[in-house]
């Protein structure tokens, strides 16, 4: 059950990614600057109920899987790098797109947002590979 529920996580996570690398961010260079702030918070804090419960079932589930994997060589063939890859997602989140968040609630910024679009791509690369990895090793495992 633990595979399932974090190959849910993770492909609703891709999901949401991708939207908001396509759609979401690039949509705040259209954002008036007389908006923009209570556009800001709004989004930031609408989007953290989606995300949140998710980003935590998901790391949670592959933390289940990188312990458990100890046991199987072949468990921790497909494991360890998902943590990994998910790892770099956190790091990014935290020291990339969260100050810039925060940047952005003080107005309207356009280097910022420019950045925000760019660097999300380091978010975006490693949950799709995470996602990839995962149905890959489902279809290994049929």
């Amino acid at each position: 059950m633990v595979m399932e529920i974090q190959t849910a996580a993770t492909w609703a996570m891709v999901g949401v990614i991708w939207f908001v690398q396509v759609v979401h961010y690039p949509a705040y260079r259209h954002v008036g600057p007389e908006a923009f702030v209570r556009y800001q918070k709004e989004s930031t804090r609408r989007t953290a109920w989606v995300v949140f419960p998710l980003m935590m079932t998901e790391l949670a589930m592959a933390c289940g899987w990188a312990w458990s994997a100890f046991e199987h060589v072949e468990g921790r063939i497909w494991a360890w790098p998902g943590l990994a890859l998910l790892g770099m997602v956190w790091i990014s989140t935290a020291f990339v797109q969260v100050p810039l968040h925060a940047r952005l609630e003080g107005g309207w910024d356009g280097v910022a947002i420019e950045r925000l679009i760019r660097s999300n791509w380091l978010r975006t690369i490693p949950w799709t590979m995470r996602g990839v990895g995962l149905f890959l090793w489902w279809i290994a495992q049929k």
